[in-house]
Formats: structure tokens, sequence, C-alpha cells
């Protein structure tokens, strides 16, 4: 059996390290927003899931392409790793979205256009596995997740840059980069804020980095089992 590298021992205990820190610095560090108050201590958790779920939604499709062009199962491991990794960053996304929407916009749930397309990304994904499952042939599969990752891909620009679309048609607050003056939710930061913001950036990066590694060594585990049971069948 493969021993587990001690590079990702250390990154597990530097991963854990950092998401208690950001939790402080989120929690305690950062002030209280003046209108949400603490609610808007979510902002950090949700930005920070957000970003690594689309950034590894683009990542798969980027192993979606490199196996394409290689031809490598391991390609297709990675990008099964990072699709699924990455699905579940954005399901909490959603959730602690939902969260921040009931005391900001009176509601859990609304279909605004950065909310819509951000459900349809989930979808998507989520059909990906279940996709996957009904196709036998290793190669196959590989190829199909390779195209479908490529396709998806394209979901997760659009769903960071909808609301920049829709300003006029969105309650969906534009914190970076863009001011909405019709958002519900919207509110600028301050210093303190913005270091709790971009810490939890890296320490969300750095956990992502950490999962998809541990993910890719057990899809790789399971892809020599695969190949144990075709060997015993045959």
């Amino acid at each position: 059996m493969q021993k587990r590298p001690i590079l990702l021992t250390m990154l597990d205990v530097v991963s854990v390290i950092m998401l208690a820190i950001s939790t402080y610095l989120a929690l305690f560090y950062a002030p209280t927003e003046l209108v949400m108050g603490d609610v808007q201590r979510v902002f950090y958790f949700h930005i920070g899931t957000a970003w690594t779920a689309l950034l590894g939604f683009i990542f798969a499709a980027g192993a979606g392409i490199t196996y394409l062009v290689t031809k490598d199962l391991r390609w297709d491991r990675v990008g099964v790793a990072a699709v699924e990794v990455s699905t579940v960053f954005f399901l909490i996304t959603i959730m602690l979205g939902s969260i921040w929407a009931y005391p900001a916009w009176n509601t859990w749930w609304t279909w605004d256009p950065r909310l819509t397309s951000a459900a349809i990304t989930e979808l998507i994904y989520a059909a990906y596995f279940m996709l996957r499952q009904g196709i036998d042939d290793v190669e196959k599969r590989a190829r199909f997740g390779a195209i479908y990752t490529i396709i998806g891909g394209i979901s997760a620009p659009l769903t960071f840059m909808s609301i920049r679309w829709a300003q006029s048609r969105t309650i969906h607050p534009v914190i970076i980069g863009a001011e909405n003056a019709t958002a519900k939710g919207d509110f600028s930061m301050t210093p303190d804020m913005l270091t709790a913001f971009l810490f939890a950036l890296l320490a969300f990066t750095i956990i992502f980095i950490d999962l998809l590694w541990n993910r890719i060594r057990l899809e790789s585990k399971q892809s020599e089992v695969d190949q144990l049971k075709m060997k015993v069948t045959n």
C-alpha cells in the first residue's frame, strides 16, 4: 500500500489551523456590520466556499481538456475529485447564502439572477455523477466526464458575472468591484473586514487543495480496486 505523503499530512494540519484562524477572524476580529449585525459574518465563509468551488469547476474543465489530449486516466480522476469537492463547497455556499438572505431580504430564497444561476450550476454538477454512473466502460466514462466538465465549466464564470451583467434586475449585493445601489445586503468593508475576507479566501483555497489531494488519492485507490475486480472476474 502506498504510504501517505508527509506533505499531505502537513497540509491536513495547516488546513485545520487556517480554518480555525479564519473562524476567529470572522466571528471575533472583524467588526459587526452596522445594518445587518452578526449575520453578516456569514459573508466570509460564503465567499470563501464560493471562490474555491467556482475555481474547482474551472480546474475540472482544465483536467478534462488535458485528458482528451493525453488519454491519461489520471486526469479523469483529478476531474472527478475536483468536481466532487467543488460541488460540496458550492452547496455550502448556497446554504450560507440562504442564511444571510433571510435577514437581508426577508426570504430564504428568491429567483434572483445570481441565485438562479447558482442553483443551475449545482444541478449541472449533481447530474454529472449520476450520468457517469450509467457508463460502465472506463474510457467512455472518462471521455464523457471530460467533455461534460468542459461544457459545465462555462457555468462557473457565468454564475460569477451574473450579478454584474444584471445589476438593475438583481438584489444580490456586489461587494467587490462594483457598486449596486439597489442591492439589499450591500455594505462597505472596513480594513479589519478586508483582512478577515482575504484570509478566508486563502484559508479555503488551502482547504480545497487539501481535500482535492485526499480525494484524488481515494479515487486512485478505487481505481486499483476496480482493476483487481476485473482480474478476478476474468
